[in-house]
Protein backbone atom coordinates (compact mmCIF):
# COMPACT_ATOMS: atom_id res chain seq x y z
CA UNK A 1 0.00 0.00 0.00
CA UNK A 2 1.64 3.14 -1.00
CA UNK A 3 1.97 5.78 1.79
CA UNK A 4 0.82 8.80 1.81
CA UNK A 5 2.91 11.69 2.11
CA UNK A 6 2.42 15.79 2.98
CA UNK A 7 1.70 18.12 -0.36
CA UNK A 8 4.72 18.41 -2.79
CA UNK A 9 6.60 21.02 -1.86
CA UNK A 10 7.42 23.88 -4.95
CA UNK A 11 10.95 23.94 -5.76
CA UNK A 12 11.80 28.04 -4.56
CA UNK A 13 15.54 28.01 -5.48
CA UNK A 14 15.13 29.76 -8.78
CA UNK A 15 12.74 32.34 -7.34
CA UNK A 16 15.10 35.08 -6.78
CA UNK A 17 16.89 34.87 -10.03
CA UNK A 18 13.51 34.73 -11.95
CA UNK A 19 12.77 38.15 -9.42
CA UNK A 20 16.09 39.60 -10.46
CA UNK A 21 15.72 39.14 -14.31
CA UNK A 22 11.99 41.05 -13.99
CA UNK A 23 13.74 43.51 -12.21
CA UNK A 24 16.06 44.09 -14.88
CA UNK A 25 13.77 43.88 -16.90
CA UNK A 26 11.37 46.93 -15.93
CA UNK A 27 14.95 48.81 -15.48
CA UNK A 28 16.07 48.94 -19.10
CA UNK A 29 12.47 48.96 -20.32
CA UNK A 30 10.58 51.71 -18.56
CA UNK A 31 10.86 55.08 -19.64
CA UNK A 32 11.19 58.00 -16.88
CA UNK A 33 10.39 61.53 -18.41
CA UNK A 34 12.17 63.91 -16.95
CA UNK A 35 11.38 67.77 -16.71
CA UNK A 36 12.91 69.54 -19.34
CA UNK A 37 13.06 72.78 -17.54
CA UNK A 38 14.05 76.22 -19.16
CA UNK A 39 16.53 76.63 -21.47
CA UNK A 40 18.78 79.81 -20.52
CA UNK A 41 22.42 80.20 -20.60
CA UNK A 42 23.35 82.69 -17.77
CA UNK A 43 25.56 85.89 -18.36
CA UNK A 44 28.91 86.31 -17.43
CA UNK A 45 29.74 87.69 -14.06
CA UNK A 46 30.48 91.15 -14.05
CA UNK A 47 31.28 94.02 -11.50
CA UNK A 48 28.35 95.62 -9.80
CA UNK A 49 28.04 99.24 -10.65
CA UNK A 50 27.89 101.79 -8.13
CA UNK A 51 25.10 104.71 -8.45
CA UNK A 52 23.18 102.72 -11.01
CA UNK A 53 20.25 104.88 -11.46
CA UNK A 54 17.62 103.64 -13.83
CA UNK A 55 14.50 105.40 -15.26
CA UNK A 56 11.46 104.21 -14.34
CA UNK A 57 10.19 103.89 -18.28
CA UNK A 58 13.18 102.05 -19.54
CA UNK A 59 11.87 99.17 -16.82
CA UNK A 60 8.84 96.64 -18.62
CA UNK A 61 6.44 95.62 -15.87
CA UNK A 62 4.45 91.68 -16.43
CA UNK A 63 3.20 90.81 -13.36
CA UNK A 64 1.11 87.62 -13.54
CA UNK A 65 -1.56 86.78 -10.73
CA UNK A 66 -3.08 83.99 -9.31
CA UNK A 67 -5.66 83.01 -11.92
CA UNK A 68 -2.75 83.61 -15.20
CA UNK A 69 -4.19 86.89 -15.86
CA UNK A 70 -1.91 89.22 -17.09
CA UNK A 71 -0.95 92.58 -16.31
CA UNK A 72 1.52 94.68 -18.35
CA UNK A 73 2.38 97.98 -17.74
CA UNK A 74 -0.40 98.47 -15.00
CA UNK A 75 -2.97 97.66 -17.75
CA UNK A 76 -5.14 93.88 -18.43
CA UNK A 77 -3.30 92.33 -21.67
CA UNK A 78 -3.65 89.00 -23.47
CA UNK A 79 -0.75 86.46 -23.53
CA UNK A 80 -1.77 87.10 -27.01
CA UNK A 81 -0.30 90.60 -27.58
CA UNK A 82 2.74 90.23 -24.81
CA UNK A 83 5.46 89.46 -27.35
CA UNK A 84 4.24 92.50 -29.49
CA UNK A 85 4.20 94.71 -26.92
CA UNK A 86 7.20 93.64 -25.62
CA UNK A 87 9.44 93.68 -28.80
CA UNK A 88 7.33 97.68 -29.31
CA UNK A 89 9.38 98.52 -25.35
CA UNK A 90 12.33 97.29 -26.83
CA UNK A 91 12.73 98.43 -29.95
CA UNK A 92 11.25 101.86 -28.99
CA UNK A 93 14.90 103.83 -29.06
CA UNK A 94 13.64 106.63 -27.13
CA UNK A 95 16.87 108.70 -26.98
CA UNK A 96 17.18 108.67 -30.90
CA UNK A 97 20.80 107.12 -30.40
CA UNK A 98 19.46 103.42 -31.72
CA UNK A 99 19.94 104.25 -35.50
CA UNK A 100 18.95 100.17 -36.07
CA UNK A 101 15.95 100.53 -33.90
CA UNK A 102 12.40 100.72 -35.91
CA UNK A 103 10.29 101.61 -32.94
CA UNK A 104 7.70 104.68 -32.40
CA UNK A 105 10.46 106.79 -30.89
CA UNK A 106 8.39 107.50 -28.25
CA UNK A 107 10.29 109.81 -25.32
CA UNK A 108 7.61 107.84 -22.65
CA UNK A 109 9.33 104.67 -23.25
CA UNK A 110 12.31 102.82 -23.13
CA UNK A 111 15.51 105.09 -24.19
CA UNK A 112 17.18 101.98 -25.80
CA UNK A 113 17.74 98.77 -25.78
CA UNK A 114 20.97 98.86 -24.07
CA UNK A 115 18.75 100.17 -21.21
CA UNK A 116 15.51 98.32 -21.55
CA UNK A 117 14.95 95.74 -18.92
CA UNK A 118 11.59 93.60 -18.48
CA UNK A 119 10.58 92.91 -14.72
CA UNK A 120 8.60 89.68 -14.19
CA UNK A 121 6.91 89.30 -11.63
CA UNK A 122 4.30 86.37 -10.47
CA UNK A 123 2.33 84.88 -7.70
CA UNK A 124 3.07 82.03 -5.31
CA UNK A 125 -0.10 80.30 -6.98
CA UNK A 126 0.12 80.96 -10.41
CA UNK A 127 0.31 77.86 -12.43
CA UNK A 128 3.68 76.56 -13.80
CA UNK A 129 2.73 76.46 -17.36
CA UNK A 130 0.90 79.89 -17.60
CA UNK A 131 4.53 81.01 -15.99
CA UNK A 132 6.53 79.07 -18.65
CA UNK A 133 4.52 80.24 -21.40
CA UNK A 134 4.84 84.24 -20.25
CA UNK A 135 8.61 83.29 -20.29
CA UNK A 136 8.91 81.53 -23.50
CA UNK A 137 6.60 84.67 -25.14
CA UNK A 138 9.66 87.40 -23.31
CA UNK A 139 12.43 85.61 -24.64
CA UNK A 140 10.42 85.06 -28.14
CA UNK A 141 10.25 89.05 -28.16
CA UNK A 142 14.35 89.00 -27.75
CA UNK A 143 14.88 86.62 -30.31
CA UNK A 144 12.52 88.26 -32.90
CA UNK A 145 14.27 91.43 -32.73
CA UNK A 146 18.01 89.31 -33.04
CA UNK A 147 16.79 87.47 -36.06
CA UNK A 148 16.31 90.29 -37.75
CA UNK A 149 19.52 91.94 -36.80
CA UNK A 150 20.96 89.05 -37.59
CA UNK A 151 19.25 88.61 -41.29
CA UNK A 152 20.11 92.26 -41.80
CA UNK A 153 24.22 91.89 -40.96
CA UNK A 154 24.44 88.21 -41.64
CA UNK A 155 21.79 86.66 -43.76
CA UNK A 156 20.73 84.08 -41.38
CA UNK A 157 18.96 84.46 -38.26
CA UNK A 158 20.26 84.70 -34.59
CA UNK A 159 18.69 81.55 -33.39
CA UNK A 160 20.12 79.15 -35.92
CA UNK A 161 24.14 81.03 -35.71
CA UNK A 162 23.61 80.63 -31.67
CA UNK A 163 22.25 76.78 -32.09
CA UNK A 164 25.43 75.87 -34.26
CA UNK A 165 27.59 77.73 -32.17
CA UNK A 166 27.06 75.70 -29.27
CA UNK A 167 26.73 72.60 -30.95
CA UNK A 168 30.12 70.88 -29.55
CA UNK A 169 30.01 69.14 -33.08
CA UNK A 170 30.80 72.22 -34.82
CA UNK A 171 34.22 72.69 -36.12
CA UNK A 172 36.12 74.88 -34.03
CA UNK A 173 37.07 77.79 -36.88
CA UNK A 174 33.55 77.62 -37.67
CA UNK A 175 32.36 78.19 -33.91
CA UNK A 176 35.14 81.20 -34.09
CA UNK A 177 33.48 83.33 -36.64
CA UNK A 178 30.06 82.94 -35.19
CA UNK A 179 31.16 83.58 -31.29
CA UNK A 180 31.86 87.33 -32.83
CA UNK A 181 28.64 87.46 -34.76
CA UNK A 182 26.79 85.68 -32.43
CA UNK A 183 28.37 88.31 -29.30
CA UNK A 184 27.25 91.70 -31.88
CA UNK A 185 23.81 90.41 -31.88
CA UNK A 186 23.40 90.00 -28.07
CA UNK A 187 24.97 93.40 -27.66
CA UNK A 188 22.52 95.02 -29.94
CA UNK A 189 19.70 93.75 -27.84
CA UNK A 190 20.90 92.41 -24.43
CA UNK A 191 18.59 90.31 -23.13
CA UNK A 192 17.68 91.73 -19.59
CA UNK A 193 15.09 89.86 -17.82
CA UNK A 194 14.55 90.71 -14.52
CA UNK A 195 12.54 88.31 -11.84
CA UNK A 196 11.12 90.02 -8.97
CA UNK A 197 9.99 88.61 -5.45
CA UNK A 198 7.64 86.16 -6.08
CA UNK A 199 3.95 87.68 -4.32
CA UNK A 200 1.70 85.86 -2.66
CA UNK A 201 -2.69 86.36 -2.83
CA UNK A 202 -4.25 87.34 0.20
Amino acid sequence: MPRRGGPPEVNAGSMADIAFLLLIFFLVTTTIETDAGLDRMLPPMEPPEDNVVIKQKNIFTVNINKDGQLLVEEELLDLKQLRERTIAFLDNGGDRTCNYCKGAKDESSSDNPTKAIISLKNDRETEYGTYITVQNELVGAYNDLRNREAQRLYGADFTDMEAEYLNPETPSSIREDLKEKVRKIQELFPQKLSEAETSTSN
